[in-house]
C-alpha cells in the first residue's frame, strides 16, 4: 500500500481526490490547502480522508508520493527542500498533463458511446429489417424491425448461432461463398412475405468477417410498384398545382432550356410558353445575369436578385433555387415577384424602423452586469430615478455604459411606453445642433424644409431624451438648454411662440463638470439643473469582480458575431485582464476580446495569455518607460500583481484611518473579501 499526500484542493486537486481515492494499492493519507473553504477539502472531508492547511506533520519517513496541485513553482520548491529522500514529489505541471489526458480520454469515451447509441437509433429507426453475424455465424445484431417482421425478442437470438436459431437464413451460406444473395423471396415461419438482400461483410484485406441480411414485408414492394403507377397522375396534380399558382415560377432542365412556365410568368413578363420552352434561361431577361445559369454552375440558391425580364423591361426581384434528385442536379426553379409589392412593403419595414427607432430603447437592468458593490450602488440609484421625473446626469469614464443606463432608466419609468430618443452632443455641429434639438420654422434658413420641422425635444414629447457627452456643448447652446430645463418649453429657430413639452431629461459626460464650471467652459446655473439625480458609473478599475462575468458575456456575444464557438477564459487570461487599468473601460474589455478571438485558431475553445493584444505599459505597477529601459525586478506577473495589490489596499487602509468598512467601499469589493485579501497578502494590524 502506498501512501499519498495531495498539497492543493483545487480544481486539478478535486480531479485528483476523485480518481485516486478508487484504487485500491494508494491510500490518501491527507489532502492540504492553505484556503479553508478550498473544494477539494470539502470532498476529501466526505471521503474520511485528513485534511489541513499545512503539510508539514506529514512529510513522514513513510510518505511515498507527494502530489502538488497547486502549480505553485515557490511551493513546489518548499516542498522539494523538506520532503524526506524516498518520496517522491510530482510536480502540479505533470499532474495537469494526466489529468489532462484523463479528460481527453473521459470525452473520448463519451464520444464513442454517443456514437454507438447513434448507430443503434439510425438501426432501430431504419424500417428495414437487419441481420447481422460475425465470422462465426454469431448473431450480433437484430433491429426492431427484425423483431417486428419475425415475431422474436432480440434478447433471445443475440449471441446464438443464426443458423440454429433463424431456419432459412442462409447467412451462413453468404459467409461460406462470400457471394452475395440480392432480391430474394421468401416466406417466414410466421408467414410473411418478405424480400431480402443478404450481402458479405468484408475487411481491408477482402477478408469476409460477416454478413447481413436486409429485408422488407413484399407487400411494401407492391405498394412501391402502385405508387410508380401513380407518377403520372402526380405529375399532372403538380403541373396542374403550378398552373393555378399567383406566384410567377419558371422551371429549366440542367442544361439550362426552359421546362415550365404558369400563366402567372405570362402575366407578369407578356412572354408566353412558346417563348419560352426549349430556349436558354437567358431569353427571358432585359437586364442583368441570369440566375438559372448561376445556380446550374454553383448548385446553390440565390434570393432577392432584382432583374429587368420580358419586352417590356419588367422590374421583378427573382429567387432560384437548384432542384436535386438522390444528390444529382436536375435544373432550377425560379419564383419571380413584381418589385411593386417589395417597394411597398419596404417603404413599411422603414417606416416600421423608424417608429422603433423613436419609441424603443433597447437596454433594461437585466442587461446590465455588476456583482461589485460601486456597481450595486449605481443600479440601486438608477433604478430610484427610474420611479421619478427627475433629471438625470450620469457621470463616468468613456465605455462605462451611461448610455446602458439612460436605456434601462427610461425602460423602468412610466414612460417606457412612449419615445426615447438619443442625442450625441459631440457628434452634431453647434450650426445644426440647434434646429435638430429645437426644431425650426419654415423659411428659417436656406433649405429649410416646406412646413418647417419639429426638434428632438418636441419628438421625444411624453418620453425621454437622452442627451450624451453634455459637457462638450458650447456656452451658447448651454443658455437655450438651461431654458427648456427652466421653462420646459422650447421656441423653434427663426420662431417666436414657444411650444410646451413635457420630457424627462437623462443627460451624460465623462468630463469633470466642476473643472470646467472652474475654467469657465461650463455654466454653473445649467450644472445644478443638471444635477437634481447625478449616478456616478464606476470605471471598470474600480470594480475588479464584474471582470469576469462581463468578460464571459462579451465572449458569448463575440461568438455570435464572429461564428465561433469559444467556451472558456484561461484561469492566466483572467489574471492579465484584472491586472489591467483598463483606460477604456467595458468597450476596450470588448475591443480585447473581439481581437483575442480573432487570433484564436477555428478550433481552440479557451482563451489563453498569447491570444490577447498587447496591453502596453497599463499593468498595474508597471511604468511609462518602455521594457527596453527598465532592469527587470525578477518577480512573476502574479508576484507584480499582489505587491501592487498590497500597496494599493495599505494606501485605502490608510485614507480610511484603518475603518475596514469605508475601505472596502473605496475599493469596491465585500468587507468579507477585504479580509480574505489582507490575510492573503500578510497585512498586519500594526501596519494599519
Amino acid at each position: 500500500m502506498h501512501k499519498l499526500l495531495i498539497v492543493g484542493a483545487g480544481r486539478g486537486g478535486t480531479a485528483l481526490i476523485k480518481m485516486l481515492n478508487q484504487m485500491d494499492r494508494l491510500k490518501i493519507v491527507a489532502v492540504v490547502d492553505h484556503r479553508p473553504d478550498a473544494p477539494g477539502l470539502e470532498l476529501a472531508r466526505s471521503l474520511g480522508i485528513h485534511v489541513d492547511t499545512d503539510y508539514r506533520p506529514y512529510l513522514d519517513a513513510d510518505l511515498d508520493v507527494i502530489l502538488e496541485a497547486t502549480g505553485d513553482l515557490g511551493e513546489y520548491k518548499h516542498l522539494k527542500h523538506l520532503k524526506k529522500e524516498k518520496t517522491v514529489l510530482i510536480p502540479g505541471t505533470f499532474t495537469r498533463i494526466v489529468m489532462k489526458l484523463i479528460r481527453e480520454r473521459d470525452k473520448l469515451i463519451a464520444v464513442m458511446m454517443q456514437n454507438q447509441r447513434e448507430r443503434e437509433t439510425m438501426l432501430d429507426s431504419t424500417h428495414d429489417a437487419i441481420i447481422g453475424v460475425n465470422r462465426q455465424g454469431i448473431i450480433t445484431l437484430f433491429n426492431q424491425a427484425a423483431e417486428r417482421l419475425m415475431g422474436i425478442d432480440a434478447s433471445e437470438v443475440l449471441d446464438t448461432k443464426v443458423s440454429e436459431r433463424i431456419p432459412n437464413t442462409r447467412l451462413h451460406i453468404v459467409l461460406e461463398t462470400g457471394c452475395p444473395e440480392l432480391n430474394q423471396e421468401q416466406i417466414l415461419p410466421n408467414q410473411t412475405r418478405i424480400i431480402t438482400n443478404r450481402v458479405p461483410v468484408r475487411n481491408d484485406r477482402d477478408e469476409v468477417v460477416g454478413a447481413v441480411a436486409i429485408f422488407r414485408d413484399i407487400t411494401e414492394v407492391m405498394a412501391l410498384a402502385e405508387e410508380v403507377t401513380d407518377l403520372k397522375e402526380l405529375q399532372s396534380m403538380m403541373q396542374a398545382i403550378i398552373h393555378s399558382s399567383d406566384e410567377a415560377i419558371s422551371v429549366v432542365d440542367k442544361d439550362g432550356n426552359g421546362l415550365l412556365i404558369n400563366p402567372a410568368y405570362t402575366r407578369i413578363t407578356g412572354l408566353s410558353p412558346e417563348d419560352i420552352i426549349g430556349k436558354p434561361a437567358t431569353v427571358d431577361i432585359s437586364e442583368g445575369d441570369s440566375m438559372h445559369m448561376q445556380v446550374l454552375k454553383t448548385k446553390k440558391p440565390v434570393r432577392g436578385v432584382p432583374m429587368k425580364l420580358g419586352p417590356k423591361r419588367k422590374d421583378v426581384v427573382v429567387n432560384v433555387a437548384p432542384v436535386m434528385v438522390d444528390g444529382e442536379l436536375k435544373g432550377s426553379v425560379g419564383v419571380i415577384h413584381d418589385v411593386s409589392e417589395f417597394k411597398r412593403l419596404s417603404e413599411e419595414l422603414e417606416k416600421a424602423r423608424r417608429i422603433i427607432r423613436t419609441l424603443e430603447a433597447k437596454y433594461s437592468f437585466a442587461d446590465i452586469i455588476g456583482f461589485s458593490e460601486p456597481m450595486k450602488v449605481a443600479i440601486e440609484q438608477a433604478k430610484k430615478a427610474a420611479l421619478t421625473p427627475a433629471t438625470v446626469l450620469l457621470r463616468g469614464e468613456s465605455g462605462t455604459g451611461k448610455e446602458l443606463f439612460a436605456h434601462a432608466i427610461h425602460n423602468a419609468s412610466d414612460r417606457k411606453y412612449k419615445q426615447f430618443i438619443r442625442v450625441n452632443c459631440a457628434a452634431i455641429s453647434e450650426t445644426l445642433l440647434e434646429s435638430e434639438l429645437f426644431g425650426y420654422e419654415e423659411g428659417a434658413f436656406t433649405g429649410a424644409r416646406r412646413g418647417g420641422k419639429r426638434g428632438l425635444f418636441e419628438e421625444a414629447s411624453g418620453g425621454t431624451i437622452f442627451l450624451d457627452e453634455i459637457g462638450e456643448l458650447s456656452m451658447s447652446m448651454q443658455v437655450m438648454l438651461l431654458r427648456v430645463l427652466q421653462e420646459r418649453e422650447v421656441v423653434r429657430v427663426g420662431g417666436t411662440k414657444p411650444v410646451p413639452i413635457d420630457v424627462r431629461v437623462i443627460a451624460a459626460t465623462h468630463v469633470n463638470l466642476e473643472s470646467a464650471i472652474g475654467a469657465g467652459r461650463f455654466r454653473e446655473d445649467l450644472y445644478y439643473r443638471l444635477q437634481v439625480f447625478p449616478i456616478p458609473i464606476p470605471s471598470l478599475r474600480q470594480r475588479l469582480e464584474d471582470i469576469e462575468p462581463i468578460a464571459m458575456h462579451l465572449l458569448r456575444k463575440a461568438n455570435l458575431e464572429y461564428g465561433r464557438n469559444v467556451e472558456e477564459i484561461d484561469p492566466g487570461t483572467l489574471q492579465m485582464l484584472l491586472a489591467y487599468l483598463w483606460p477604456g473601460n467595458v468597450r476596450e474589455l470588448e475591443n480585447v476580446i473581439g481581437r483575442a478571438m480573432i487570433h484564436m485558431k477555428i478550433n481552440e475553445r479557451i482563451i489563453l495569455p498569447e491570444h490577447l493584444p498587447p496591453l502596453e505599459q497599463r499593468i498595474v505597477g508597471t511604468t511609462k518607460e518602455t521594457p527596453d529601459k527598465q532592469a527587470s525586478s525578477g518577480k512573476t506577473l502574479k508576484e507584480a500583481v499582489e505587491e501592487a495589490e498590497r500597496e494599493h489596499i495599505l494606501r485605502e487602509l490608510a485614507a480610511a484611518r484603518g475603518n475596514r468598512t469605508v475601505a472596502a467601499k473605496r475599493l469596491g469589493i465585500a468587507i468579507r473579501s477585504l479580509y480574505y485579501k489582507m490575510e492573503k497578502l500578510g497585512i498586519m494590524e500594526d501596519q494599519v
